[in-house]
């Protein structure tokens, strides 16, 4: 399986959805809530359908699982599949803001190795195939995050996905010398750790594998690493499709 060929036939799809999902935002998005009290639009289905279709004829063998559909869902012993969301930060995306991110990443061994996310409001877009080959294309420019040169920052900043931080949550943070934090919802989060705008991440057990994946392999292929609580590998394919806890580091404080 050629990675590097099978990200760079989807970037042009993922940019393409990209002002897909801008264009059916400013047309006025049809919006409902899920069954888990989530809201979804008109353009999380479509945008869905676009990067499906496209990573099913890159694919053909390997299974899709999406947020927004009930297929391959129960599929027992999960091994090389897709992980797809496609808009992640749907509050984000319906309001009218930026951090909203396209996404999907690849599961080969239950490993996350290659991924791609879009941010088309902040028009950024990240890919990553193996070690040593993560990358963002943002204004005509391509930049390879792994080449990225950085430092220890002496004031660690960190990403939260709540404006609450919750005791376990400070508790790593006085560990690790986390001076500063700040809120942001998407997947995003994953790509700013990598490029070292942000030192890290950390989140207790929450959200599902789909919400991660093509992050985790965009920051662990700059350099960068996702593990739980405990320092374990973070693997895909559980039964429930739940995360465990995680903590991301780029590669300035390793």
């Amino acid at each position: 399986m050629n990675l590097k060929e099978i990200v760079k036939s989807l970037i042009e799809n993922f940019l393409e959805a990209g002002d897909l999902a801008i264009q059916l935002r400013e047309k006025g998005l049809v919006k409902k809530i899920k069954s888990d009290n989530t809201p979804v639009s008109n353009g999380d289905l479509e945008v869905n359908k676009l990067i499906s279709k496209k990573i099913s004829e890159v694919t053909p063998n390997l299974p899709i699982i999406s947020e927004e559909t009930s297929e391959n869902k129960d599929i027992k012993n999960l091994k090389d599949f897709w992980l797809v969301d496609p808009i992640d930060g749907t509050y984000d995306y319906i309001n009218n803001l930026e951090e909203f991110t396209i996404n999907a990443g690849l599961i080969i061994n239950n490993r996350a190795v290659a991924g791609l996310i879009n941010a088309p409001a902040k028009k950024r877009m990240f890919y990553s195939y193996e070690k040593g080959n993560s990358f963002e294309f943002c204004n005509g420019k391509t930049i390879n995050l792994s080449n990225k040169p950085g430092k220890k920052s002496e004031n660690l900043k960190f990403i939260s996905y709540s404006k609450k931080i919750k005791p376990e949550i400070q508790k790593i943070y006085s560990d690790l010398g986390v001076k500063e934090n700040i809120r942001m919802k998407s997947s995003l989060k994953f790509c700013v750790v990598a490029t070292g705008e942000y030192d890290g991440y950390v989140a207790e057990p929450r959200a599902y594998e789909w919400d991660i994946a093509a992050g985790h392999a965009i920051l662990e292929n700059s350099g960068g690493t996702v593990t739980d609580f405990s320092g374990n590998e973070i693997l895909y394919g559980k039964k429930d499709l739940k995360n465990p806890s995680i903590i991301l580091k780029n590669k300035n404080i390793l």
